[in-house]
C-alpha cells in the first residue's frame, strides 16, 4: 500500500496545502476569530480542499479531517483504513505568525498510525514516518533519517511544553525526574516531532487534543523508534505497561492524556 510513489505523492499534497496556507498567512489581516470569514478559517478550508482533492487522485480510502469532523460514528466505525487529516494544526501559532504550525496527513490502519507526514511550511521542514521502515526529516530539500534520543544519567532532561507556564501536573512530573530539566517550547504537532528527532526526551500532554492533532506526528514518532502512550496523570508518566495511543476506537475523537518518549 505504501510504495515510494504514494509516499512522495502525500508529501507533495502536504506541500501544496502549505502553499495555500502561506498565500493567506503572508497577507496582513486583523480578524483573528475563527469565524466563517476569518483568514484562519479561509486557510483551514483552502488546505482541507487541497488535501481532499489530492488524496482522491491517489487513493479511494475515506478521509476524516478536522474540517469534515461531522462524519457519524456509525460510518467511521466501519473504517479499518482511512486518512486522518488536520489541514492546519496550530491555531495560536498561525495567529501569532511564529511559523510553528503544520499540515498533518496520517494513514490509520486498524487504529494504528502506520504512515504520517507533518509539514511546517514557514520552517520548510517536513517529517515523514512509515511504521516498520523508519522516519526522516526534509529541511529545505535535504533529507536525513531521524531517531529519538534516550536520556542518560547526568544529562539535562529536555521536556517539550508550553512557553507561557506549566500546570501543577506538569511541574509534578518535572519534579519527579532525576537531575535538571529544561523546557523545550514548540507549537502544534511539531512537539511530538521534537522527540522523534532526538531534540527532546519527553513530551507529556495533560490537556485536550483531538485525533487529527496527533495521528501524523505519532506515525513519525513510532516509525522513528519512539512511543506515544496513554497516561492517567503526571504521577505515573513512565509506566512500562502503558498502552499506545490508538485511533477511531470510540465515538469521541478526543484523545486521552499521553506521553511521547523514547
Amino acid at each position: 500500500m505504501l510504495n515510494p510513489e504514494l509516499i512522495q505523492s502525500i508529501v507533495d499534497i502536504s506541500h501544496l496545502a502549505g502553499d495555500k496556507i502561506m498565500d493567506i498567512y503572508q497577507k496582513d489581516f486583523a480578524i483573528y476569530e475563527k469565524s466563517d470569514e476569518s483568514p484562519l478559517t479561509e486557510a483551514d478550508l483552502a488546505a482541507h480542499n487541497c488535501i481532499v482533492e489530492g488524496l482522491s487522485k491517489v487513493s479511494e480510502l475515506p478521509v476524516l479531517s478536522e474540517e469534515s469532523a461531522d462524519i457519524s460514528w456509525q460510518e467511521r466505525n466501519s473504517w479499518d483504513t482511512y486518512w486522518l487529516v488536520d489541514p492546519l494544526d496550530g491555531t495560536k501559532e498561525f495567529i501569532k505568525k511564529n511559523g510553528e504550525f503544520t499540515v498533518n496527513i496520517a494513514l490509520i490502519k486498524d487504529g494504528v498510525p502506520v504512515f504520517g507526514v507533518v509539514y511546517a511550511p514557514v520552517l520548510e521542514q517536513t517529517y515523514v514516518g512509515v511504521l516498520g521502515e523508519g522516519a526522516f526529516k526534509i529541511t529545505a530539500g535535504v533529507k536525513a533519517a531521524i531517531s529519538p534520543k534516550a536520556w542518560t544519567k547526568g544529562e539535562t532532561w529536555k521536556i517539550v511544553g508550553s512557553r507561557s507556564h506549566q500546570s501543577p501536573e506538569i511541574q509534578a512530573l518535572l519534579d519527579s525526574l532525576e537531575g535538571e530539566t529544561e523546557l523545550v517550547a514548540m507549537g502544534s504537532s511539531l512537539k511530538l516531532c521534537l522527540v522523534a528527532e532526538g531534540a527532546a526526551h519527553l513530551y507529556p500532554r495533560l490537556g485536550p487534543t483531538s485525533e487529527w492533532d496527533t495521528g501524523a506526528a505519532q506515525a513519525v514518532v513510532e516509525a522513528a523508534g519512539g512511543k506515544v502512550t496513554i497516561i492517567e496523570s503526571a504521577s505515573e508518566p513512565l509506566k512500562a505497561d502503558a498502552q499506545p495511543l490508538r485511533y477511531n476506537q470510540k465515538e469521541s475523537v478526543l484523545n486521552p492524556y499521553f506521553l511521547v518518549s523514547c
